[in-house]
């Protein structure tokens, strides 16, 4: 069959904050730039992002303080040129997105407003009340519209099209009928989100599958970093629906069954304000050790009573929301009950200042660009600061869009694209459609989520890595054997969940064995044998390969060091 082929000169996957901040600048500078996304563009995940944005931009706050912190607070994995990049270019965002449109909160005297979040020397968050991710999302979106940017929604991207070191488009199809195509182009970036979905509780949106990673890995290239995935300390008790950190930058507190005030414990200078691993550990740990809420004693408190109506009503209005509809409980009235969430993927694919995607510690692709939370340039190394991910969407997917700018404009070529090069995505797809197996894409998908977290989670061993090694090994096996019972072209839904599923499976796996190897805690990866950090062997980026028979290798690649000397990390 003759598949439809079509031309620009960028293509880019995601339509969150770092996609839509990427085609508008390359529209605006007169390319021709498609958006490819599995759903609307305002339901993108970035639209989910309640708590602000870090930029320096009061007298108390410097440029460096935001860089210590950031540096700190990733566990000194953070490569520090990156870090620096963001850091300086924070107000220049602010002020971009604002003269964009974007509305933010103010003080009495007509100021962005700033709240503090956790691990920061002052605050740094500038906010849209609880609902800035959204703001953000809508202004970048109608000003990518407005430059032309080809929207392209309801497209599922299944593979790369990778030849001879270069990327030269995508494979996609039309969820409504699931006609394949190919969008060929010279640039493509992805855009496409983080991995928690991997996790049984977690905060992600269903859309969350890191398909980018495992199609990258398929081919081949290295992943980053993938073994630090950060649970949010307060997601909603039994959902993971997110109760973002402003609750606690407001002056939210947190306390287990006996009424104690925990943190002074765990952090006792910051308290519910220490970094998001440290207060996650925390709350784990209370529940442990049974001092947590409920029949169940799974879950703590934050308390925010004694904020008042008016304060929770003006600055938290959707967390309010959030709180009475999953649990039924009125944050003004009681505290609301909590747990930690799988929520942030620091890992992933990983991509040099500039966003140009890694072959290996020391050759670049072709054509090839990552930016937001599936990139790896490492500005969170070990762990991320509240805040630091909207920042680093907005700021990187404008900085990638300008490079491919200018690298299209001197001149990377366009290789023409052909039938064959659909043909993995074409046999995937009637693979799984006319497989008749006794394996059902939900089950599997449920012991693959159960086993991350029992097996890979806020605490980890040896042992528990080793079991999960395995039983990621099963699942694929059993994979081969699915069968999907919607045979039909039309908004196949179980077509699209089965192809996720193969993803999750693959990307999982990364995680796991960088888990097994790097033999210390640092950050958001906490072993129970390993509980020092290491610098001495593991201050270095795990780059993992995956071979076509599942098997991995692995090499370190050097943390870029620079003003901020390495010391404990306290809170």
């Amino acid at each position: 069959m003759s598949i439809p082929i079509h031309k620009y000169d960028v293509v880019i996957v995601g339509a969150g904050l770092a996609g839509c901040a990427a085609a508008r600048e390359a529209a605006h500078a007169g390319l021709s730039a498609c958006v490819l996304t599995k759903l609307h563009p305002l339901r993108s995940h970035s639209g989910a992002a309640q708590g602000g944005i870090n930029a320096a931009l009061s007298a108390d706050d410097s440029i460096e303080l935001h860089e210590f912190d950031t540096v700190k607070g990733s566990d000194y994995l953070g490569d520090q040129d990156a870090i620096r990049l963001m850091c300086e270019k924070a107000p220049e965002t602010i002020r971009w997105a604002e003269q964009m449109g974007a509305v933010f909160s103010r003080t009495e005297d007509g100021k962005i407003a700033q709240r503090p979040f956790g691990g920061q020397s002052s605050p740094r968050a500038c906010y849209a009340k609880d609902r800035t991710g959204l703001t953000l999302l809508q202004t970048i979106y109608e000003q990518a519209h407005r430059d032309g940017v080809d929207f392209k929604d309801e497209y599922y991207v299944a593979d790369i099209i990778y030849k001879d070191g270069k990327v030269n488009g995508v494979v996609a199809y039309d969820l409504v009928d699931s006609k394949p195509m190919i969008f060929n182009a010279r640039a493509v970036m992805f855009a496409t989100g983080g991995y928690g979905r991997a996790f049984k509780i977690n905060s992600n949106a269903h859309a969350n599958t890191g398909d980018a990673l495992s199609i990258v890995a398929r081919h081949g290239l290295p992943l980053e970093d993938m073994e630090f995935v950060q649970f949010h300390p307060t997601g909603i008790a039994g959902s993971g629906v997110l109760i973002s950190e402003a609750a606690r930058g407001e002056g939210g507190k947190l306390f287990n069954s006996l009424g104690e005030r925990f943190m002074e414990k765990y952090a006792p200078n910051k308290l519910e304000l220490a970094s998001r691993d440290v207060v996650s550990r925390a709350i784990t740990q209370e529940i442990l050790e049974g001092r947590g809420c409920g029949e169940n004693k799974d879950h703590v408190h934050i308390d925010l009573t004694h904020l008042g109506a008016d304060l929770i009503k003006t600055k938290l209005p959707e967390l309010r929301d959030l709180a009475i509809t999953f649990l039924g409980q009125d944050m003004i009235k009681e505290p609301i009950s909590i747990a930690a969430t799988a929520h942030y993927s620091m890992g992933g694919i990983p991509v040099n200042i500039d966003g140009r995607v890694r072959k290996n510690k020391d050759e670049l692709v072709e054509g090839f660009y990552a930016a937001g939370e599936c990139a790896c340039v490492s500005v969170h190394g070990a762990n991320r600061l509240g805040a630091n991910s909207v920042l680093e969407a907005l700021f990187f997917g404008r900085h990638v869009g300008d490079n491919i700018v200018r690298d299209v404009k001197k001149g990377i070529p366009f290789k023409d694209a052909t039938d064959q090069d659909a043909l993995t995505t074409t046999r995937e797809i009637e693979k799984l459609k006319t497989s008749n197996g006794d394996e059902r894409v939900p089950a599997l998908r449920n012991e693959l989520q159960q086993g991350m977290t029992d097996n890979a989670g806020v605490f980890r061993t040896e042992k528990s890595l080793l079991v999960q090694r395995e039983n990621l090994k099963d699942l694929k096996k059993r994979f081969e054997n699915i069968r999907i019972d919607d045979k039909s072209k039309v908004y196949n839904t179980d077509l699209q969940e089965a192809i996720e599923l193969g993803h999750m499976i693959d990307f999982s796996a990364f995680i796991v064995e960088g888990a097994i190897l790097r033999k210390e805690s640092r950050g958001a990866h906490y072993r129970e044998e390993y509980q020092k950090r290491d610098d001495e062997n593991f201050l270095k980026h795990t780059m993992s390969y995956m071979n076509a028979n599942g098997e991995f290798t692995t090499e370190y690649m050097d943390v870029v060091l620079g003003n901020h000397e390495l010391a404990d990390r306290t809170y």
